[in-house]
């Protein structure tokens, strides 16, 4: 039995190593912060949520849809999905209590699947009546054949079987085996055997005659004796203790994997309330297939629930727009709103909300960050070198369809020649329909993409007021000459001179 939340029709599966920039990613973008408000102090849910936006980048829009109607599925019955979670933390706590034996052998295999398995099935009873409860409540396709699927397999004639065959495994009647002489009269082909059930009534039992028998008795304190006994026992059961094993194995598994998707849509949750509190908008995104970039009030998740409150929020219209390059005011909002557009992609490639009234967008196939760095003693070269390395290591593993957020790259040689750099490398991925977002103070940068009008460009200035106060808003406008730099030094040295 599979749980099919995350996918229509497989498992979600360990990613065979992270997706290149993956640290850079979360460095950037400052994932860290999402992740601890989505794990609510569950490391689980923290890393499971990690496992699945990094292993989303691929996703096809038919799983975005699946998954985003079990998420809002999960949203509007929040109290069961924390019901379900449960019930898988009892299925883990069970295999952690149940006894191990320091032996391996056929005998304490058995004992401890035996116990496994009558833990785990109170706990799939349970998840059978719970579904049956909360069914109707679910419109969602993947918990709609979960639930029908825990209908169809965990039947009453199902655990009353399976009831059956832990009773008689048990052995409280003892072993019925049977073997035939090898060589050296050694016994061979041990099988063990099922008893004859006794139809005789309870009267007839106790007063009728005895089958005859023939039995011996292992005189006291014969420990060899006793330990080939067991090992004769243990031959006998060996293949049933493998079967047993695999089969509370099959359910521990069905356990974890249910516990793991379900982590997902837990920390999805835990992020919606969080967000709600501090009232702020979430949208379910639209999967465009054309490049676009669309939203309405968009803003930086970390930020807002760094600082605890509601943040500006921004509007963008890029559709059918390969280049958009932001310009303005120092601590004008670009970095938030640059931030704000990675955290979105990778949210709406792994099925989640966004924050955001309004987003659309074309799906990318590889996210990448290229921000500047700031001076430290770890660098082994100095900083242009390293950013330009960072920007090679990045190029081996660019696709097409791609997208890159550039801030405030190259800046650190002259303006001349970063900015010739930096138009080379913008020709090369534009050709590439790689979709780039570029904040620069570079105006030869800026300046010149503005005059050469490429292709799909869109240039977008950070707003400063008249009185040179920032709004925070990224509006349309050419870039500027100016960063108004004197705002933030008037600011600083006449604060500094009056405390003085």
């Amino acid at each position: 039995m599979k749980a099919f939340l995350l996918y229509q029709d497989r498992d979600l599966e360990p990613p065979a190593g992270w997706p290149e920039g993956q640290a850079a990613l979360e460095q950037d973008l400052e994932l860290p912060v999402l992740w601890n408000a989505m794990a609510g102090g569950d490391p689980f849910v923290y890393e499971v949520a990690r496992k699945v936006m990094f292993s989303s980048l691929s996703t096809d829009p038919q799983t975005i849809h699946y998954r985003q109607a079990v998420l809002q599925d999960c949203l509007e019955n929040p109290q069961e999905l924390r019901q379900l979670y449960a019930l898988t933390l009892e299925a883990m706590e069970a295999e952690k209590k149940a006894h191990w034996f320091f032996s391996r052998s056929p005998g304490a295999v058995l004992s401890h699947s035996l116990e496994v398995l009558q833990f785990h099935m109170g706990l799939l009873r349970k998840l059978r009546h719970r579904a049956d409860e909360i069914a109707g409540c679910f419109k969602s396709e993947g918990f709609r054949r979960l639930f029908s699927a825990l209908q169809e397999e965990l039947s009453e004639e199902y655990f009353h079987t399976v009831q059956g065959h832990l009773k008689t495994l048990r052995f409280r009647q003892g072993v019925l085996m049977s073997a035939r002489l090898g060589k050296g009269l050694k016994g061979v082909g041990y099988v063990l055997r099922r008893p004859n059930p006794d139809r005789r009534g309870w009267l007839e039992r106790i007063l009728g005659e005895k089958s005859p028998s023939f039995t011996f008795q292992l005189p006291a304190r014969d420990e060899s004796g006793a330990r080939a006994l067991a090992e004769l026992q243990d031959r006998g059961i060996n293949s049933v203790a493998n079967a047993l094993a695999q089969a509370a194995d099959h359910v521990q598994s069905f356990f974890t994997l249910l516990r793991t998707e379900l982590a997902f849509y837990l920390g999805c949750l835990n992020l919606y309330q969080e967000l709600s509190r501090l009232g702020e908008p979430i949208c379910f995104p639209q999967v465009s297939p054309q490049m676009d970039h669309t939203f309405q009030q968009l803003y930086d998740l970390s930020l807002a629930l760094r600082t605890g409150r509601k943040v500006v929020g921004n509007d963008l219209e890029a559709s059918g727009k390969q280049l958009v390059v932001i310009t303005g005011a120092n601590r004008g909002g670009k970095t938030t709103f640059l931030r704000s557009i990675g955290q979105a992609q990778l949210m709406m490639q792994a099925g989640m909300f966004v924050g955001a009234e309004a987003f659309r967008a074309n799906l990318c196939q590889g996210l990448f960050t290229h921000f500047k760095r700031e001076e430290d003693a770890t660098m082994k070269s100095g900083k242009f070198d390293e950013e330009l390395s960072r920007m090679s290591q990045i190029v081996d593993h660019l696709t097409p369809r791609a997208m890159i957020l550039f801030n405030e790259s190259f800046a650190a040689t002259n303006e001349r020649e970063g900015s010739e750099i930096a138009q080379q490398i913008l020709r090369a991925l534009l050709e590439q329909d790689i979709k780039v977002f570029f904040v620069t103070h570079m105006y030869a940068l800026a300046g010149g993409l503005y005059q050469q009008n490429p292709r799909g460009g869109l240039f977008l200035q950070a707003q400063r007021l008249s009185d040179g106060q920032r709004s925070f808003r990224i509006l349309p406008g050419p870039p500027l000459p100016s960063s108004f730099g004197v705002d933030l030094y008037r600011a600083i040295f006449e604060a500094a001179y009056l405390e003085a």
